[in-house]
């Protein structure tokens, strides 16, 4: 069953390209018709392609491993932080950092950065400095936090990329390009898929057309996080009688040298007393 269907789509909007004189002829598969020199995207593929995303989204999650969410534009920012954040993923709706994944190092220094800083603010280092370094310390971890504090527990690069607008979002798509990073992307009729791994054909200006895509994926990676919860847990249960037998195995040898060790001395007693009447 797919896990979103055509009037959905239709009702969001996501049907709606560029006009024909903005399209990047590689979309020409995913073209339905023109209608007033605007191009309208074929949903039955887009169907198809969300489920085929959203499949192996969930294969990502189920593995524990992390997808990067970068949306900046203001159609998408508030709509993909939200709802990254409610499968714990991480997420950039500010500027894209450069370097952000070619040069993590780097960023994972400025995270420490800022845990060194919260550190300064609560041990009582910070008020032995002075104001006006306060001040700049201050500033500092406001500015980090809000290029960086969403991606604050990403520790090590992640697993795949989503990314909502791929023409905007550029850099980051390069970048991902380069490490072999698979590409989840939006793409609307003016964008070029040739570098995005799973093409989302659909209209990546509107909230709600992003929102219902939005949806669907953050679906797949919620039931990939429940079922890797479940299978740890049946994990641990089948181990269980497992480790209890070894535990019992074990205690078992000490009392019965205990025992021996006892009976040795009993005996060792009983004849010197039997020999101290005699």
């Amino acid at each position: 069953m797919s896990r979103t269907n055509f009037e959905e789509l239709l009702e969001a909007g996501c049907h709606f390209g560029h006009l024909k004189r903005k399209w990047n002829p590689a979309m020409a598969p995913y073209i339905f018709m023109e209608r007033n020199g605007i191009h309208i995207i074929d949903l039955h593929k887009t169907v198809a392609k969300i489920d085929e995303a959203a499949e192996a989204m969930k294969q990502i999650a189920k593995s524990g491993r992390k997808i990067l969410f970068v949306a900046t534009k203001k159609q998408a920012k508030d709509v993909v932080a939200e709802k990254a954040k409610a499968v714990g993923m991480p997420y950039i709706t500010e500027r894209w950092p450069g370097g952000m994944l070619t040069n993590f190092p780097t960023i994972r220094k400025a995270i420490k950065k800022m845990s060194t800083i919260d550190k300064m603010m609560t041990d009582g280092t910070f008020e032995n400095i002075s104001k006006r370094e306060k001040l700049q310390i201050t500033r500092e971890r406001e500015k980090l936090e809000k290029n960086l504090g969403s991606i604050a527990d990403l520790t090590r690069l992640p697993a795949a990329v989503f990314v909502v607008d791929v023409m905007k979002e550029h850099i980051a798509v390069k970048e991902a390009e380069r490490l072999g990073i698979p590409i989840f992307g939006i793409v609307d009729t003016n964008s070029d898929p040739t570098n995005i791994d799973f093409v989302i054909p659909a209209n990546d200006d509107a909230t709600k057309s992003i929102e219902v895509i939005l949806n669907a994926l953050v679906g797949a990676i919620q039931e990939g996080l429940e079922e890797r919860k479940l299978e740890k847990v049946e994990a641990e249960t089948a181990e269980a009688p497992v480790v209890k037998e070894r535990k019992s195995r074990v205690n078992k040898r000490p009392r019965t040298q205990r025992e021996d060790d006892e009976a040795l001395k009993a005996n060792v007693v009983n004849k010197f007393i039997k020999e101290e009447e005699d």
